[in-house]
């Protein structure tokens, strides 16, 4: 049986859904609030959506500055990880900031997420700095990874 694969722009009527994958994803998870805020408050803010089904599994957060693209968030509900849905993703969104005129992306990932890192680098990724103590709930250090676009 196929699934049906779709990707568009979150809406507001998805935070409800979407504070329910970045809780079960994170341990210091975003507020309601800040997807709020993000979605009708923030110029820069570009989030997009995966669906299956017509469910919203999955999605990505970034920030689009000029010519560069910072990825605040991504994230897929736990169930639908390892289907390459995060890759899908990932591969949607740089599509779609190249085409709207962007020249690189960043991120932060935990230097203990080697299956995050692994994807990254798949996509063409590379290494950059670490930022010390980066995340509060452990005080674990972030790898910094970019790519031309």
């Amino acid at each position: 049986m196929n699934k049906t694969i779709a990707f568009r722009r979150m809406e507001t009527e998805d935070i409800d859904r979407i504070y329910e994958i970045e809780t079960k994803s994170f341990t210091t998870p975003w507020s309601r609030e800040a997807f709020y805020n993000e979605l009708t408050k923030n110029r820069f803010a570009l989030y997009t959506v995966i669906e299956v089904d017509d469910q919203v599994v999955g999605y990505c957060g970034a920030w689009f500055i000029v010519d560069e693209v910072h990825i605040t968030n991504i994230a897929l509900l736990p169930e639908y990880r390892g289907m390459k849905l995060g890759e899908a993703l990932l591969v949607k969104v740089m599509d779609m900031v190249r085409e709207m005129g962007a020249k690189t992306m960043t991120l932060e990932v935990r230097v203990s997420n080697n299956r995050a890192q692994s994807l990254y680098r798949k996509l063409g990724f590379k290494d950059g700095a670490i930022r010390k103590n980066y995340y509060t709930d452990d005080m674990e250090d972030a790898l910094v990874m970019w790519v031309n676009l």
